[in-house]
C-alpha cells in the first residue's frame, strides 16, 4: 500500500483488517472467497471488502464518496484524497466469515433437565415426560423461583459460550415464565445481554410455549390471558417478534391464529415452531401471517412448502433437538431447496432438547443429518439467520453491511461444518468493536 497523504486532525476513523481469507458469502451460493483480502470499516459499517491488490483504489473511493455526502449533508468525511486509516489489523492468512447469527435460542432459563435424558434414554418419549409434569413446566418452575441476578447471570454465561463459537447477533425467546410477570422478567433479562457482552440480541415472546400450572386445562383461557399481557410488554419495548408452539403438546392452529392476528396488529412480526412432531397446518397458518420463520419442520407438508416459500418465510432447521430427541424424520431439505425456500440453521439452545451451544457443531449436523451443503449451512447461519430476524444489515462481507465478522484459524470456510466439538473463533468484532466472550 502506498502512504497515504495526511488527513485532517479528526482521522478518518478508518480501520484496516488485512492479510485475509474473506468468505465474503457475495451472490446467491457459494463462499464468494478472497483469497488475499481486507476489510475497511468505519464506525459500525463495513466501508469496502475486496482483494489486498485493489485497497489503495478502495481508500480513494471510500475519500470520494465521505466528500459527496459531507457536500450534500449526508456523511461527514474527511477533506484528503486518501483518508488516513487510524488502526491497522495483521490477520497472518487467518479466515474471516461474517459474524454467525443464532435466530432461534432461549438462552434465559434456570434449572437443567439432566434427569429428563436419563429418562429418555431408559425409553421415555419427550410427550411421555411432558405430560408427566416435566418437560417445560419443570423450567418453569425453576425459572419463577430464581432472582433476576441468577436468570441473568446464566444467560450471559450461554450468551458467552456462543460468542466463542463466532456468534454476533442472537434470538432469545421468553417462554419459561408463562405469567405476566415472569415473562416479563424474562425479556428484560434478555434485553440487558446486548449492552453487557456486546453483540445484537433481538427478543420474542413465546409466552405460548405450553400450559402453566395455572391454567391447567384451559388453553383457550391462557390465550386470552397472552392477548391481554402482549400490548404491555410491547409497550415496554421488551419485545421484537411473537413466537408460539404449534403441537399436539402445544397450541392449536386456531389458538396461535388468535395471537398471531393481535401481533400483527400491534406490528409486531411473527415465527413458529412448527411441524416439529407432527403435521399440524403450523407452517401453512404462520405464512398466511407473513411469518418471517417456521422452525423445527420434520413433518412439514408439500403444502406447507408452497404456502412458506409464497410467504417468503425462512424454513428454520434445528438440528441439535433432532440429533437430541434421536427423531427419524428429516426436515424435507430436498424440497425446501427446489421450492427455492431460503434454509436457516440454529442452536435452539434449551435446557430440555437441545442443550448445545455451538452453532459451528449445528452447521455440522445439518450437513450430516439433513444434507445441506457445506454453504449452505454457513449461509444458514448467517445470510438466511439474519433474513430470519428481520436484520438485512449483516449476514455478508460486502460495502455497507454492519461490521460483524469472525476470524478463525482455518484454511477455508468449510471446515466450520466438517469439523466438530473444537472450533473456535480466535478474534470476534460487532458494529466494527472487537469484542471478548
Amino acid at each position: 500500500m502506498s502512504a497515504a497523504p495526511a488527513a485532517d486532525a479528526r482521522g478518518s476513523g478508518l480501520s484496516l483488517w488485512r492479510d485475509a481469507r474473506l468468505c465474503t458469502l457475495a451472490g446467491d451460493s457459494g463462499w464468494g472467497l478472497i483469497e488475499d483480502g481486507a476489510l475497511l470499516v468505519q464506525g459500525h459499517t463495513l466501508r469496502w471488502a475486496g482483494a489486498q491488490r485493489d485497497l489503495d483504489a478502495a481508500l480513494a473511493a471510500v475519500a470520494a464518496a465521505d466528500r459527496a455526502g459531507a457536500t450534500s449533508g449526508g456523511l461527514s468525511g474527511t477533506s484528503s484524497a486518501t483518508p488516513r486509516v487510524d488502526a491497522e489489523h495483521r490477520l497472518d492468512g487467518a479466515l474471516v466469515t461474517p459474524g454467525l447469527i443464532d435466530a432461534h435460542t432461549h438462552l434465559v432459563y434456570a434449572g437443567n433437565r439432566a434427569d429428563e435424558f436419563e429418562r429418555r434414554m431408559a425409553g421415555a418419549s419427550y410427550e411421555e415426560i411432558a405430560r408427566a409434569g416435566g418437560g417445560i413446566r419443570s423450567t418453569v418452575a425453576a425459572t419463577r423461583a430464581a432472582s433476576d441476578a441468577e436468570l441473568e447471570r446464566l444467560a450471559r454465561q450461554r450468551l458467552q459460550h456462543l460468542m466463542r463459537g463466532g456468534v454476533t447477533s442472537v434470538e432469545i425467546k421468553s417462554g419459561y415464565g408463562l405469567s405476566l410477570e415472569h415473562e416479563a422478567r424474562c425479556l428484560r433479562v434478555a434485553r440487558a445481554l446486548a449492552p453487557a457482552c456486546g453483540v445484537t440480541v433481538r427478543t420474542t415472546s413465546l409466552a405460548a410455549h405450553a400450559l402453566p400450572p395455572e391454567f391447567a386445562g384451559r388453553p383457550d383461557d391462557y390465550i386470552e390471558a397472552v392477548l391481554q399481557w402482549l400490548p404491555q410488554w410491547h409497550a415496554q419495548g421488551l419485545v421484537d417478534a411473537v413466537d408460539a408452539f404449534c403441537e399436539t403438546i402445544g397450541f392449536s392452529p386456531a389458538q396461535i391464529d388468535r395471537l398471531f392476528t393481535a401481533a400483527r396488529r400491534l406490528g409486531l412480526p411473527v415465527t413458529l415452531h412448527a411441524e416439529q412432531l407432527s403435521d399440524s397446518g403450523g407452517a401453512m397458518m404462520a405464512a398466511r401471517h407473513g411469518a418471517r420463520s417456521c422452525d423445527h419442520l420434520e413433518h412439514l407438508s408439500a403444502e406447507g412448502i408452497a404456502a412458506m416459500r409464497d410467504a417468503g418465510s425462512v424454513a428454520l432447521l434445528l438440528p441439535g433437538a433432532y440429533h437430541y430427541l434421536r427423531d427419524t424424520v428429516c426436515p424435507p431439505v430436498a424440497a425446501l431447496r427446489a421450492a427455492g425456500v431460503p434454509m436457516a440453521v440454529a442452536t435452539d439452545h434449551n435446557p430440555g432438547t437441545s442443550p448445545t451451544l455451538s452453532l459451528p457443531l449445528m452447521l455440522h449436523l445439518a450437513c450430516l443429518l439433513f444434507g445441506l451443503r457445506p454453504d449452505e449451512a454457513l449461509r444458514g447461519a448467517t445470510v438466511h439467520a439474519a433474513r430470519a430476524l428481520g436484520l438485512p444489515d449483516r449476514g455478508r462481507l460486502l460495502a455497507g453491511q454492519r461490521a460483524d465478522f469472525a476470524v478463525w484459524a482455518l484454511d477455508h470456510p468449510r471446515e466450520l461444518s466438517q469439523s466438530f466439538g473444537h472450533l473456535g473463533c480466535q478474534r470476534l468484532v460487532a458494529g466494527g468493536v472487537e469484542i471478548t466472550p
